[in-house]
């Protein structure tokens, strides 16, 4: 079945032109970003909401790039004028993954890439951040795409709508996920190159 998918999905994607081959670089190399984003981005429109409140905290906050300067600007208070979100729930959830990188002494984006290559301290993190409330698979995977990991791949409602379209039936998180890497290795391409394409084209 995942293999069926796989082929669904590549002939999908050659029918609406879809190309999962383009090398694409996402991600941030600002903690203080990467980690808002992760939070921010649950339910959310990402260009619309999203992404110009985690581009004003760059700009706003250039030393929060790191963990420890993160930590500091928001001690000092002003991130929900920063980000523009008073919703205290997503505030602590920031401060709570926050807390998580300090606890594993991931200070900059370079260092969470290292964490991120497969391994036990991969699997540590990806543990312990589990724990924090409200975040999930989704979210966890995301961290791959927010650090530059090239196989980074997270399921949301637009890769879904696509996979549907596709003809694919079993919606499960984990199947979509094997079928866009297998739909991947299929061609060659790098897993977060197909999941970017399938994103953008929503």
């Amino acid at each position: 079945m995942m293999n069926q998918d796989a082929e669904r999905l590549l002939e999908y994607m050659d029918a609406q032109g879809i190309d999962g081959g383009q090398q694409i670089t996402r991600g941030w190399h600002h903690i203080g970003a990467l980690i808002t984003d992760s939070v921010l981005q649950r339910r959310q429109k990402y260009k619309a909401t999203v992404y110009p409140r985690v581009q004003a905290l760059v700009e706003e906050w250039p030393d929060a790039a790191t963990t420890s300067g993160f930590r500091t600007r928001i001690n000092q208070g002003g991130l929900s004028e920063i980000i523009r979100w008073n919703g205290q729930q997503r505030l602590q959830q920031i401060e709570d993954m926050v807390a998580v990188f300090e606890a594993l002494e991931i200070e900059d984006v370079e260092s969470l890439f290292k964490r991120l290559q497969p391994g036990s301290k991969r699997d540590e993190f990806r543990t312990v951040l589990r724990k924090v409330r409200h975040v999930g698979p989704k979210t966890v995977d995301y961290m791959d795409i927010l650090a530059g990991v090239e196989t980074g791949t997270a399921v949301d409602s637009r890769i879904k709508k696509h996979m549907k379209s596709a003809g694919v039936s079993n919606l499960t998180y984990s199947h979509v996920q094997g079928v866009m890497r297998k739909a991947a290795d299929l061609r060659n391409w790098r897993h977060g190159d197909l999941d970017a394409a399938l994103w953008n084209a929503a």
